[in-house]
Parts: C-alpha cells; structure tokens; sequence
C-alpha cells in the first residue's frame, strides 16, 4: 500500500508541474495571477493536447465554480445538462470507463465521454503522449484514466458527490449533538491517548485501516478564506485518536493556532490529488498566504515522498458501513426479563451495526431492546430448539406482513467444540462475570449442559427458586473462568450472597458444597494481541442500558480481559469486558455513524454522586435486566456489619497478552 501511495504522489507532483509549465505558456499574466490565488490546481485538463491550446477563460472559470448545492450540472458544447436523480440516461465510456449522462457524450452511439476517448480507442498515440509527461512508461490503460478532460472531471465529482449522499442517507439516524463536549478538546486539554481503530476489528474499517498515523497528508476545506466559494488546502495529520485526526493546514510549521479535529472517515477528508481530479481549486490559508511566492514549489517539496489515504479510502468506508442486517428480519434474542430464555424479536432499526429489537408481541414498539449484530446475544430463529435452550412462544400464530427470518448464516459463528471426552457437567463450579452486574466476576456453577457447547450458568447465592436467572454462556465464551482465574490475577472475586466464611476460600467451598472445580483445560485459553493499553479512551455500550454508548475508559488488562470505567461516574459502575467485545469502539465511532454519544459526567454530578447519580444509574441497571444484585460494597456491609476484612485485590495490572501465568493449579 505504502508504494502505491508513493506512487501516486510521484505521478501527482509530475502533473502538477506539467499543469504550471501550460498555465504560463497559454495564460496571460493576468490570468496566471487569478490562478494562483483561487484556482492554484485548476485545470487539470492542460495536459491534453487539445485543451491546452484551445481553453478560454470562460472554461477556467467553470473550472473554479463549486458544483452547486443540490443537483450538480454539466456543460458540454454550450449545453447545459443536468445530473439525474436515477440510474436512467447513464452511460459507460467504453474508453477510460467513465460513468455520466448519456446525453452529454460524445458522437451518437454514446459510446464515449469525450472526443479524446473515442480517438484515443483506436489510436495509442494520445495514451503514448500522457503517459510520457508523466511517467516515461510504456502506455496503459490506467495512464488514460489520468487524462481528466472537463466532462470527466466533473463525472467524477458527480460520482464523489452520489457517493457522500448515500453514506450521508445511511448514517442519517436521529443523533443528538452532545451540548459542551468535544473528543478533541478532551483529548488535548487532558493528554489522553486513544484506542487505534485497529483494536476493533468489527468496528468500520478495522480491518483495513491500513498504514493511516501522524504525517499523512489529506486535502480538506480550507476554512482560513474569504472566498465565496468552498476551497481546499493539504494539511497533515498531528494526532490521531481513533477516527479523529488533529490537522494543521500546509505551511504552518510549528504553529498549531489554526488546528483543527477531523474524522478521518467523514466525507470532507480526500487523498492528495482529489481536487484535481474532481475540478477543485486548492487555495493556502490567508493566514499564511504571505509566507510564500511560489506556492506551488513549496508543495511539490513538500509532498514529494509523503503518504496519503488511498486512492479508494471513501469506497471501503461506504463499504465498512454496509450492514447485512435489515429491517423487518425476525431474530431469537435474550428475553430481558427473564435471562434463562430467548425471545422472537423485530429488527427496528440499524445504527452502525447496532439493531434496536422490538419483542414480537410488544403492540406500541417500546419493549426492546439494542444490541449489536455480532452480540452474542442473539441467534437465528429455531436457534433455541436446536439446543435445548428455553424460548417464549410467541402469543402471535403468524408472521407479519413484511416480517421474514434472519438468514442463519448473519450470525456470529461460535467455535466448535468436542463434547465427546471430558466435558462440562451440571454442577460444575466456575468463576463468571454476573450478568446483572457486569463490575462483578463471582462464584458460579454449570446448571445446566446444552447442545453445540452451550451451557446455562447460575450465580451462587442469588439464583431464583425458578433458575428464570440462569444465563447462557458458550464453553468457549471469554466471560467464564476456571476456579482460581480471579486469585491468580488479583481481582476480587465476588462470594455467594450469604456466604458468612470470609475471606473465601474456594477449597473449603468446594468441600463444603460437595462440588468439584470444571477442569481447567476446558476453558478457552486463546489470547489475542489486541493492542489495547491502560489509560486508552474509547467509546463502550453501557450494558446494564445497552441503548447507550458512553465516553469510557480501559483502567486494568487482565490477559484479554477489559476492564471498562465510564468517565464521571463511580467504580462501582465499571464493567468486565473482552478484548474482542463488539460493544466497545473506537473514538469518533458515534459521530460517523450517527448514534448519540453520552459524554462524561460533570463535575457537579461526581460531587454528588454517593447520592443523585447512584440512584440514576440504578434505575439504568433496572430497566435494562430486571433487579440488579447487589455491589460488592453493599455485600460487604450485610455480611460483616462493619468488621474488617479483605478480599484479594491486585497491587498491579498484568497487561501482558500472554497466557503463561492465567490459571493456577487446582489443590487436591
């Protein structure tokens, strides 16, 4: 990739030259100083033989002027055609491969975008003479796609602009801009460091973020111009914090005065040489406009050497962003009143890969509930009966109209598991993350053993008479872990509700229950390097109210075990996370796909957290999985009343992303 853009920028900066030399030979002096002030990188097309020599003044003009606001137009021989709205009246140029207006190409047949291309597909004299201004090689067919006469320019902004109205249509969701808060700002005035996409692998572009760091140039608005008209200026990535990039425009140097963030992903972020393609003018600051005569050398210096997006960044960012879960489809999914079964739910809605459900029999559509297409939370239907695994029948005898099934092949795929030798057995016991309170890992036991490795986990202590609170978790699910995972590691490990024998002592629990530990090397071991670090920011789903994606931190690495702080709000809130869990994102996710970020809390809220914000997180909790058990704290003051005690608490985060010290031995 890294050798593409070199090239790129080898063949940009040719180009660019080669443009310069027929602006003075053909241009008056007037006329070059107007171009260089507004229209630095316009006419692109001199390098044809033909528009070099015949182009007037009113073709520059053209040039120059945005493409307007709604529907772009063309002109072509003194008509004026309009761009429309469907895919009617397009045509293909058999030549460069141009899509445009059929109409306005060239000849009868409509078989090409310009005269050029139609000469240029029997002759390889005009396809010789390009390729040896810019590159002195022998001609091909990706050389001619570099001749961008006036038409094909302006198909090609056409193409851009289509392109941002449909990512614009998909992420049109209902977000509500946060009042007073900035990823940027917080990230500046604080010193954070941000998750790279590429720990997010199911987030949009993490797996093709490529080689994107500090240093690559891109071309966006320039906003330091009194021109009437949109412009655009080079500027070079300083920071980068997950989709967001700090900027500094070309030519500032060392002056940061006039930075700004940007999301790398969004739609006023080009490659270098996108304005030139698409009949752009670049324009330099006016703060720095006196800085240089010759604007023109300083970029070509420059960016001779530089990195820049690819040339088909925009395209894997609209394809990232296409999500094969739709409306309508008919999906299982945990019933959230009752964890022990699934549920035939509606996807509403679809928000970056997050699906808002609505339970099938829910008639006003406000019994739902959100989780993203990867969760493993929700499964094809007949999923349930395939395994064994409880599921509400639905009081609705038929499908809706409109209403169809979710292809099985959409859902996350577990591992496959080999049940025949030794497996899990019913009464089992295990450490588990607790489903109703996701800050707390605690004693647990297997109640009971599905098909295809699945098994349903109890939390001792608190389960209900009817097991309506047994939670199901895949054999090789990262949220479960052999007896001693917490001891080993230094977390505090949560005693059954009502266990007076403190500090617990697994060996004496075990005895005293007549229980044996599941066998260590059952349990999924695998430790991806996910790259993640203490202290990064990011964006995470705050589970015990799945709709909400709040500004969060990572505070200890356990292996791949997350440990996730909401900012502003208490420990108590925290949550046990893995590495791979599709509810975190990167930074700026929220922003690029429309959903509404819940900033940190203020300050006045942390003050008064021991009261106001406990109860307001608490009545979250509630709603989302019915009663949520108790803290360790609140533990701790039931049982012992006051006295003191400790439970196993770490002195320092492992952050390794080894495995060599992740289960200790089991004691006869």
């Amino acid at each position: 990739m890294e050798n593409t853009k070199d090239l790129a920028f080898d063949i940009f900066c040719k180009l660019l030259l080669h443009t310069f030399i027929s602006q003075t030979e053909h241009t008056s002096r007037a006329e070059r100083k107007r171009r260089d002030s507004f229209g630095m990188f316009d006419g692109y097309d001199s390098c044809s033989e033909d528009t070099s020599s015949s182009s007037s003044s009113d073709e520059s003009e053209e040039e120059v002027a945005p493409l307007p606001s709604s529907l772009p137009i063309i002109k072509n021989n003194g008509q004026v055609y309009t761009y429309p709205d469907g895919k009617s009246g397009m045509a293909t140029c058999e030549m460069c491969g141009m899509v445009g207006v059929r109409d306005a190409f060239y000849s009868k047949t409509k078989r090409f975008c310009s005269v050029s291309c139609s000469r240029s597909y029997s002759s390889n004299s005009k396809k010789a003479s390009i390729l040896a201004r810019l590159q002195g090689k022998p001609p091909t067919k990706k050389a001619k796609v570099l001749q961008k006469q006036p038409l094909v320019a302006k198909l090609a902004a056409y193409a851009q602009y289509q392109a941002t109205l449909q990512n614009q249509a998909k992420t049109k969701a209902a977000a509500v801009p946060v009042e007073g808060f900035s990823w940027g700002n917080y990230i500046n005035s604080n010193s954070f460091t941000a998750a790279p996409v590429t720990c997010f692998k199911h987030a949009p572009m993490g797996t093709c973020w490529g080689d994107i760091s500090e240093g690559v140039r891109v071309e966006v608005p320039n906003t330091d111009c009194s021109l009437p008209t949109k412009v655009f200026w080079i500027a070079g990535i300083v920071k980068l914090a997950g989709y967001n990039a700090l900027l500094r425009y070309e030519g500032f140097e060392n002056d940061s005065s006039l930075d700004f963030w940007c999301n790398v992903c969004g739609s006023d972020i080009h490659p270098v040489g996108w304005c030139a393609t698409s009949g752009k003018p670049l324009v330099p600051p006016r703060t720095i406009q006196h800085k240089y005569t010759n604007w023109k050398a300083f970029l070509v210096k420059r960016l001779t050497g530089a990195k820049t997006l690819p040339p088909d960044f925009s395209q894997k960012v609209s394809e990232s962003m296409q999500y094969p879960f739709k409306t309508s489809m008919r999906v299982e999914v945990v019933d959230k009143t009752h964890l022990c079964r699934t549920r035939v739910a509606v996807v509403e809605s679809v928000i970056g890969g997050r699906l808002r459900l609505v339970y099938e029999e829910s008639e006003d559509k406000t019994d739902d509930f959100w989780c993203h297409m990867y969760s493993p939370l929700i499964h094809h239907i007949g999923w349930s009966r395939s395994i064994g695994h409880r599921f509400k029948r639905s009081d609705i005898t038929k499908k809706q109209d409109g209403h169809f099934d979710a292809p099985p092949h959409l859902f996350m795929k577990v591992k496959e598991v080999d049940a025949a030798g030794e497996w899990f057995k019913e009464g089992m016991k295990l450490e588990a993350i607790d489903p109703l309170n996701l800050s707390a890992i605690c004693v647990a036991t297997i109640r009971k053993v599905l098909a295809d490795g699945y098994l349903m986990i109890g939390i001792d202590g608190s389960e209900a008479a009817d097991g309506s609170d047994w939670f199901c978790y895949h054999a090789t699910s990262p949220s479960i872990f052999p007896v001693g995972f917490c001891e080993i590691n230094m977390i505090e490990l949560t005693p059954p509700r009502g266990y007076a024998k403190l500090p617990f002592k697994w060996f004496d629990y075990l005895r005293e229950t007549d229980s044996i530990a599941a066998p260590v090397k059952l349990f999924n071991k695998e430790v991806p390097n996910h790259g993640f670090h203490v202290g990064m920011k990011l964006e995470a789903v705050d589970l015990m109210e799945p709709r909400l994606v709040c500004v969060a931190t990572v505070t200890r690495i356990i292996h791949r075990l997350l440990r996730i702080h909401f900012d502003g709000w208490e420990d108590e809130y925290d949550q046990w996370v893995d590495c791979e869990s599709p509810d975190l994102y990167p930074v700026g996710w929220c922003q690029l796909t429309g959903y509404q970020l819940q900033p940190p809390a203020p300050q006045s809220s942390r003050d008064s957290q021991s009261s106001s914000s406990k109860q307001k997180k608490k009545a979250k909790s509630q709603q989302y999985k019915g009663h949520k058990k108790m803290t360790s704290l609140q533990l701790k003051e039931e049982l012992l009343d006051g006295e003191e005690y400790s439970f196993l608490q770490g002195a320092s985060d492992q952050e390794s992303n080894g495995s060599a010290s992740y289960y200790i031995k089991q004691e006869p």
